[in-house]
């Protein structure tokens, strides 16, 4: 185990930050740590890397610990050793673009840019799983987290890859474009002509709805081509699903499962365990192994 026996977990997303502290022998959250801060992620430099700055400091005060090493789960794109982002066209921290954003946060918490490690935040899911969730006992996982976008990694004997399979081609177009909340909700507007707010609407009308199950099945059998293919590529033990539309599981995971074994691919899927938290749980836990890995490369 890693010497350092508290670390920060922090996922940045498009309008939050997330952060606590771990102990890393215990493998879970101090609770009383837990800080969720909205983000503009439109703003300017200064004023996102203030927000985050002011959400890690107040996670290390709340269990009176000093800063020490940090964990971040960042989206992409990202060169993640150097801290340099390349996100842009995303809606989201496009001020950062081509800034090195891991001098930045030491340079305010006046910290060494070393005690600061970034990974891909699809991969920080997975590896939370393996470090602290369901997934631990699996030795080859890939994972994938449904929810405004897709994130995909595969796990390996202790490394974790992003697989960053979001802008692989899928059907009429790329993968992402078929496996995210925009697709259920572009999907029901076809249908009937009314917008919806988000899944979780969906979900409630289901049992009511024989649109709403349409879309459901719909949804499924892109799934199980996706997974199909994803499995055939990589020959994992299992599969793990997080993010947001996981929360509505039972609606398309038992003809996904039917699919898969109709292709001859039989495996466990699995929910996500620590579900929201999973990122930052990974992000913390690569100070144990630091056996990320990324194809996500500019």
């Amino acid at each position: 185990m890693n010497k350092n026996k508290y670390v920060l977990g922090i996922d940045i997303g498009g309008s939050h930050i997330t952060a606590a502290v771990l102990d890393m022998q215990q493998r879970n959250i101090l609770k009383n740590s837990y800080t969720r801060e909205r983000v503009d992620s439109h703003g300017s430099t200064e004023q996102i890397i203030r927000t985050w700055c002011n959400a890690i400091k107040a996670a290390y005060q709340k269990v009176d610990i000093e800063i020490g090493c940090i964990g971040i789960a960042m989206p992409g794109p990202f060169d993640y050793e150097n801290g340099i982002s390349y996100i842009a066209g995303n809606d989201k921290y496009a001020a950062f673009y081509g800034l090195n954003v891991k001098d930045m946060l030491a340079s305010e918490l006046q910290i060494g840019r070393d005690q600061i490690l970034m990974n891909n935040d699809a991969a920080c899911f997975l590896a939370g799983e393996v470090f602290a969730g369901e997934a631990r006992t699996y030795r080859h996982l890939i994972g994938i987290t449904l929810g405004t976008g897709l994130g995909s990694a595969v796990y390996n004997e202790g490394k974790v890859d992003d697989a960053n399979l979001w802008c692989a081609p899928f059907l009429d177009g790329i993968t992402e474009d078929y496996l995210s909340t925009r697709w259920f909700l572009k999907r029901y507007y076809e249908l009937t002509g009314f917008n919806i707010l988000n899944v979780r609407e969906l979900t409630r009308l289901y049992d009511d709805n024989q649109t709403v199950r349409k879309i459901f099945a719909e949804f499924s059998h892109n799934l199980g081509l996706f997974l199909k293919k994803f499995q055939e590529d990589h020959t994992a033990e299992a599969i793990v699903i997080g993010g947001n539309i996981a929360n509505a599981s039972s609606r398309f995971i038992p003809a996904v499962t039917k699919y898969l074994e109709s292709q001859g691919i039989i495996l466990p899927i699995h929910i996500s365990e620590l579900n929201e938290d999973a990122a930052l749980v990974g992000a913390a836990g690569c100070w144990a192994t630091q056996t990320f890995k990324t194809i996500e490369k500019i």
